[in-house]
C-alpha cells in the first residue's frame, strides 16, 4: 500500500497540532525551523515530531523523578 504526500502531509500536520496542543512548549520547532534544523522533506518533519515525542516522555519522566516521596525510614 502506497501512500501518497498529501495524505502524509496531512498526517503529519495532525500529528503536529496535537504535539503543539498537548506538549510542553519548546519541544517543538515551528515549521520553518524545522526546514533549516533537519530539512524540508516530509521525513524530516516526521523525524522532529519524533524528537518532540521523545523529549516530552524525558521531561514528564525528570517531573515523576522528582515528585517521589522519600522513603520512610523508621
Amino acid at each position: 500500500m502506497k501512500i501518497e504526500a498529501d495524505e502524509c502531509r496531512a498526517a503529519l500536520m495532525l500529528i503536529r497540532r496535537t504535539i503543539e496542543e498537548h506538549c510542553p512548549p519548546g519541544v517543538l520547532p515551528s515549521e520553518e525551523a524545522v526546514n533549516g534544523l533537519y530539512g524540508p522533506e516530509l521525513i524530516n518533519e516526521a523525524e522532529a515530531l519524533a524528537a518532540a515525542i521523545i523529549a516530552t516522555i524525558d521531561k514528564m519522566q525528570l517531573r515523576v523523578m522528582m515528585k517521589l516521596p522519600a522513603p520512610n525510614i523508621k
